[in-house]
C-alpha cells in the first residue's frame, strides 16, 4: 500500500529589516537646552539666569574673601607691637600677594568648572569634546 504524501503547509515567510544599527544612530544635531536658549523661551533664559547666578556666588565669594583679608589687616596693625615694626611691612609687602593670588585662583577655577558645567548640560553629547588638559 502505497502512503500518499500530503503537502506540508509552507514555512513561514522571514522578512529581512533593513536600517540604520542602533549603535550607528546619532543624537539630534541640537540638545533640547541649546535650542532653548536659542529660541529664548522661559526655560532657555533659566539655564542662562542659573549660569549667571553660579558666577555671581563665586565672583561674591572671591570678593568677600579680599574684603575680610584687607578689612583684617587695619586690625592687625592696631596691635601694640605691631603697629611699629618689620611686621606691618612684612604683611603689605610679601604676605598680602600670595593669598591675593590663592583668591584669584580659587575664582578662576570656579569660573571655569560652572562654564564646563553649563558647556556640558547644552552639548550635544556626539559633539563633545574631549577632557581638556591641564594648563
Amino acid at each position: 500500500m502505497a502512503e500518499e504524501q500530503q503537502p506540508q503547509p509552507p514555512s513561514p515567510r522571514r522578512e529581512v529589516v533593513t536600517g540604520v544599527p542602533r549603535g550607528a544612530r546619532r543624537a539630534p544635531a541640537h540638545t533640547p537646552a541649546r535650542s532653548e536658549i536659542s529660541e529664548q523661551t522661559t526655560l532657555g533664559a533659566t539655564y542662562v539666569r542659573a549660569l549667571m547666578r553660579s558666577q555671581l556666588r563665586a565672583g561674591l565669594f572671591a570678593l568677600a574673601a579680599l574684603a575680610l583679608l584687607v578689612g583684617l589687616l587695619p586690625l592687625l596693625f592696631l596691635l601694640p607691637r605691631v603697629a611699629s615694626g618689620p611686621l606691618v611691612w612684612l604683611a603689605l609687602g610679601v604676605l598680602v600677594y600670595p593669598v591675593l593670588w590663592l583668591i584669584a585662583r580659587a575664582y578662576v577655577v570656579r569660573a571655569e568648572r560652572n562654564e564646563a558645567d553649563f558647556t556640558g548640560l547644552v552639548t550635544d553629547p556626539a559633539e563633545a569634546p574631549g577632557p581638556r588638559g591641564r594648563r
